[in-house]
């Protein structure tokens, strides 16, 4: 499949991918549906996961994502792609879990230990604490296991906890599952989820990846595939080669599903939270953030962000339950008042959230 990689989309891929990301044409009725269609969401920063289906969602609430994570286990929260912690459904679990929660993530994990001086060995022992403790006891908020780990010897810092449960997670034991208060509890994964299916022949799962990738980022390349779910080029054209029969040729050389979302035009003006997927699914940001670059940070922090006819506009905080805007330029009266719409729905959509631990989030 040939690449364009670099070069900037025009109108019209770019409109596509705002359809495919559900920020243009009819909303998502539910937090299940917004992710089933996004396939995973970046989740280090509690808010801005929850505010990344109320974008792509008319009347719902925090609270409603609260619910699928707890009462209905249709969400939860692991490190997956690019080694980093994501909002996913449950049942696609396992078919993520097992394509990008690849080794060197684990390896990863244990040189940040070891600089806390704990050892290869120390590690096991803490996977095998954790394993335990969320199979008799579980779920188990991350300081109640910091606590069981720190009793067995491991150091009391945050970090040792931190990458020990990420090793865990890694290896297919803990996921972040429900809330508890405004903690994000740890669960055993087979206690939560039960039995892992059988696991498909590798094409065929990589054709999974591919489909569904392409439902909520089409058309794209296939290094932009590669880079979001942190996979080997060849591993993506083996994916793509496998749904080939469901692609439409286009001229530019992008994959997209020959049954890609309805072509609705740019998106209304949007306040899109941090780490918002519309960022994060391709190669370049430039098509969306153009010269405002600096909404990502050098520390790779995603600021939230003033979509207006598909770029950035300015960026906006949440403080002290108001939306404080700062714009990068005057807008029009109508944008203005589409966004001013925009603030109060996120008012009255944060309204029921449970303000997150500040270590909650991370990588």
């Amino acid at each position: 499949m040939a690449s364009t990689i670099g070069a900037t989309p025009d109108r019209d891929v770019s409109d596509r991918r705002f359809a495919a990301q559900l920020l243009a044409g009819h909303p998502a009725t539910s937090p299940v549906a917004v992710v089933e269609r996004l396939l995973a969401v970046q989740g280090q920063d509690p808010r801005g996961a929850r505010l990344a289906i109320r974008a792509r969602t008319a009347g719902l609430s925090a609270a409603d994502v609260d619910r699928a994570l707890t009462q209905h286990r249709s969400l939860l929260i692991t490190w997956l792609n690019r080694g980093t912690l994501h909002l996913i459904r449950s049942e696609d679990y396992w078919w993520l879990h097992r394509l990008t929660a690849r080794p060197q993530f684990q390896l990863g994990c244990r040189r940040i230990l070891a600089r806390f001086g704990v050892t290869a060995a120390a590690a096991d022992d803490g996977v095998d604490v954790v394993a335990k403790a969320l199979a008799a006891d579980g779920p188990l908020t991350r300081a109640q296991l910091a606590d069981r780990l720190s009793a067995t010897g491991l150091p009391a810092d945050g970090g040792v906890a931190l990458h020990v449960l990420m090793l865990a997670s890694l290896r297919g034991i803990a996921v972040r599952g429900p809330m508890i208060g405004a903690q994000h509890a740890y669960v055993h994964v087979r206690s939560w989820l039960g039995d892992p299916p059988a696991e498909p022949e590798p094409d065929r799962a990589l054709g999974w990846l591919a489909r569904r990738y392409l439902a909520s980022h089409g058309p794209a390349g296939e290094r932009d595939l590669a880079k979001w779910a942190g996979l080997p080029v060849t591993w993506i054209r083996r994916g793509l080669s496998a749904i080939a029969a469901e692609l439409r040729d286009r001229p530019d050389g992008l994959a997209e599903l020959a049954a890609g979302a309805r072509l609705a035009g740019p998106p209304p003006p949007r306040l899109l939270g941090a780490y918002d997927p519309v960022l994060l699914g391709w190669q370049s940001r430039h098509p969306v953030l153009a010269g405002h670059q600096g909404i990502v940070t050098v520390n790779g922090l995603f600021r939230p962000f003033v979509l207006v006819a598909g770029q950035a506009a300015g960026i906006w905080a949440y403080q002290g339950g108001q939306v404080v805007l700062d714009r990068f330029g005057q807008l029009p009266a109508e944008v203005e008042t589409a966004l001013a719409a925009e603030a109060r729905d996120v008012r009255r959509y944060l309204a029921s959230e449970r303000e997150p631990a500040a270590d909650e989030g991370s990588r």
